[in-house]
């Protein structure tokens, strides 16, 4: 049989405790007030996929252990790192003291185009998603050392933030990759 898809235990797949001892990626994923338990799950599962450090939940984001977040993240909640703040701007201003550069992914004026965008050597960042329907906070998108803005080229003005976040995701790890 040619090009036979592979069985999961074929797979190679870390432990828990592999993935936790695990180098990660420096990417740090901020959602502020995500309503969909789905796409918070959702979230979780890509964030697991491509190593990134941490997620914060703010807002009205809800918090693992709940039903319909395990229905997506399928046990990546007990792989990646998160934490609840109420407040997203002290977590802005927090990562930023800490020399983590903060990008809301957002249309707005002086928004990069993730295509453009290129990550300094080194740096670490955080992107932050916004609610489904108002995206990231005005004051949140403000704050922010810049904004990412996925290309869109047809007829809708946005993306499922569960997409948003497997594209962004994906094109910022390729690129940090690319530059070990």
């Amino acid at each position: 049989m040619q090009n036979r898809k592979l069985k999961n235990s074929e797979l190679d797949r870390k432990s828990i405790e592999e993935f936790k001892e695990a180098e990660k990626t420096p990417i740090i994923v901020i959602l502020d007030n995500i309503r969909s338990l789905n796409n918070i799950g959702s979230v979780f599962r890509t964030s697991d996929a491509f190593l990134i450090e941490k997620i914060y939940l703010c807002g009205i984001t809800a918090q693992p252990p709940h039903k319909d977040i395990q229905k997506t993240a399928l046990g990546a909640t007990d792989t990646v790192s998160w934490e609840y703040a109420e407040d997203v701007l002290k977590i802005v201003t927090k990562l930023q003291q800490d020399d983590v550069k903060v990008y809301a992914i957002e249309q707005a004026e002086g928004a990069v185009m993730l295509d453009e965008f290129n990550p300094e050597k080194g740096e670490k960042l955080a992107v932050v998603f916004g609610n489904e329907v108002k995206g990231v906070q005005q004051k949140v998108v403000s704050a922010s050392d810049g904004i990412i803005e996925i290309p869109q080229l047809g007829s809708k003005h946005s993306l499922n933030i569960a997409v948003s976040t497997g594209v962004v995701l994906w094109d910022l790890f390729s690129k940090l990759k690319a530059t070990k």
